[in-house]
């Protein structure tokens, strides 16, 4: 894997951030071409991509994930998969609290209650994940990424293994929960994005280029068939046919 001089790195305004890189490919094929995002906190911007066009490479990039591409967010950054990734042998309490004891930190319980709590995790606390629902499991791993507390939340594809009335439901508890940090979520679903994001982008061509698609109204969770969004919806589908078809 190699990359240009990549760097991100929170604008003067924190928590406002400038997420821009020169560009990322693996080996001789280049992958990601330059870019450059601004998101500021209480923001969500979706992205958007046939599969395979570099979406999660481009999260990765960003969140330091990638070997040999350290990122100068560091400490500013939580991180939500697609998989919950809970770990089998500690209870839904431990896995949530697990960032904390990786570090060496004095956990904080009374605000990990609280938070399951207001997950409705509060009665499972001390179960196996081998015994969660599946909406249960992305809950404790929402619950894991929000006491992580970071002003930068990157969620890539985090709801689409769930069934669509646990999806929509998870959809309207991430939007509440994480309305005051700064989103970039990486998702295949057109409609997800409408619902969800402030900006929807779409990531296609090869190398992958970043183009700012839609400007949705205020106040997600949006109904994406609603009249003032529907028209939205059909224009990122567009875009999204084009970008696959590219």
């Amino acid at each position: 894997m190699s990359a240009d001089s990549t760097s991100f790195s929170p604008s003067a305004s924190a928590p406002a951030f400038r997420l821009a890189g020169s560009g990322f490919a693996y080996g001789d094929r280049v992958v990601l071409a330059p870019f450059s995002l601004d998101l500021t906190a209480g923001e969500t911007v979706a992205i958007l991509g046939a599969s395979g066009c570099g979406k999660s490479t481009l999260l990765r990039l960003i969140a330091g994930l990638l070997l040999g591409q350290p990122s100068s967010l560091a400490g500013q950054v939580a991180w939500m998969a697609q998989q919950d990734l809970l770990l089998p042998w500690l209870t839904l309490f431990d896995n949530v609290l697990l960032g904390a004891r990786l570090r060496g930190e004095v956990p904080d319980i009374a605000r990990t209650q609280a938070l399951l709590a207001r997950l409705g995790l509060a009665d499972r606390a001390n179960a196996m994940p081998a015994s969660l629902s599946g909406g249960m499991r992305q809950r404790a791993a929402l619950a894991r990424t929000l006491m992580e507390d970071r002003p930068l939340v990157l969620m890539d594809e985090p709801f689409s293994a769930l069934d669509a009335i646990t999806r929509a439901a998870m959809q309207e508890l991430a939007s509440e929960v994480l309305s005051h940090r700064a989103v970039l979520l990486v998702t295949h679903d057109p409609a997800e994005a409408c619902r969800l994001a402030d900006r929807i982008f779409v990531l296609s061509g090869a190398p992958a280029v970043l183009q700012q698609v839609a400007v949705l109204p205020p106040a997600a969770p949006r109904d994406p068939l609603s009249p003032p969004v529907l028209p939205v919806l059909r224009n990122v589908q567009a875009a999204l046919q084009k970008a696959v078809n590219a």
